[in-house]
């Protein structure tokens, strides 16, 4: 007998959901059905965020550096790429600050990708669809364009987390070294420029990164790893965004949460297999590196 040679096994949403049910000992039937397994799908991934590193969520990102002037305070970026559409951005300048007319809402230029895109710095507030935005030349004369709609935060918005960074000059990556709030904020000189040795991370809902000292050219570059969220279930006919491996792990999962409100006689058993499941797959997904320990020697023995 022949093997299938098909290695393309998958769920869509509606068939794990499917799966779960009948794990409850239910039937999946009706459209009220659909929408609590997709809102528990939904927190089932939060929590997985918060369980701890999923490997396929991490990314590598780019970002040009920009030298602000001696006026400004903190070279501060969105962790990932926040493009706002505007009328023309010929004559806006990477590093000037751009001021809504209407909004008062403020960010500062970080590339200019086209000819009506531009890339900028977390918002300090909502822009207004179509209304002017302010900002000055090199020459220091004012310049006006219009923004499209507010900018979109969802790329920046979806990063979880930082994990190591670097900073390329020349073709030649150094790395730097996260530090606290406690300690970013104990910085006697938050405007001193130079290759940025340290960066913060601050979590907010539009999470950023913080580099100090502030970059003193326009042609260091910022690498780093992110955690990205996991995209939403959505629609039944999407697969999960995660690797085959964690199927079991997911449909166990939306099985023990749905048990909690349609079968909770249920509930202690498929929390067991769900536990069991993701210890499995979370151990599995793991980087494998050899490790080396070397005693340190001193003069008080060995540590």
């Amino acid at each position: 007998m022949a093997t299938s040679g098909s290695v393309n096994f998958n769920l869509d949403m509606a068939e794990i959901t499917e799966e779960a049910f009948e794990r409850c000992g239910l039937e999946f039937r009706t459209g009220y059905d659909a929408r609590t397994a997709r809102r528990s799908l939904n927190l089932l991934f939060a929590e997985w965020a918060n369980r701890g590193l999923n490997l396929w969520t991490v990314e590598q990102v780019t970002q040009g550096l920009v030298r602000y002037s001696s006026t400004s305070s903190v070279a501060t970026y969105p962790i990932g790429t926040i493009t706002a559409t505007v009328g023309d951005s010929t004559y806006l300048v990477v590093g000037r600050t751009i001021t809504g007319s209407t909004s008062g809402t403020t960010a500062e230029v970080l590339s200019k990708p086209t000819s009506t895109t531009v890339t900028i710095t977390v918002p300090s507030g909502a822009f207004t669809a179509g209304e002017a935005i302010t900002s000055t030349a090199s020459d220091d004369s004012g310049v006006s364009t219009t923004i499209s709609a507010d900018p979109d935060l969802a790329d920046a918005q979806a990063a979880v987390d930082v994990l190591e960074a670097v900073i390329r000059r020349s073709s030649t990556d150094v790395g730097i070294s996260r530090v606290s709030r406690g300690d970013y904020l104990e910085t006697p000189n938050k405007t001193s420029q130079g290759r940025p040795s340290q960066f913060y991370i601050d979590r907010q809902i539009t999470p950023s990164i913080t580099l100090w000292p502030s970059p003193e050219n326009s042609t260091d570059q910022l690498i780093y790893y992110r955690i990205k969220r996991i995209d939403d279930a959505d629609a039944g006919v999407n697969t999960a965004d995660i690797p085959f491996r964690f199927l079991p792990c997911l449909t166990a999962g939306l099985a023990y949460y749905m048990s909690i409100k349609k079968s909770p006689q249920r509930a202690t058993l498929l929390k067991a297999i769900y536990d069991e499941e993701f210890q499995r797959a979370a151990s599995e997904d793991s980087e494998r590196s050899a490790l080396r320990l070397v005693p340190n020697y001193s003069s008080g023995g060995m540590r």
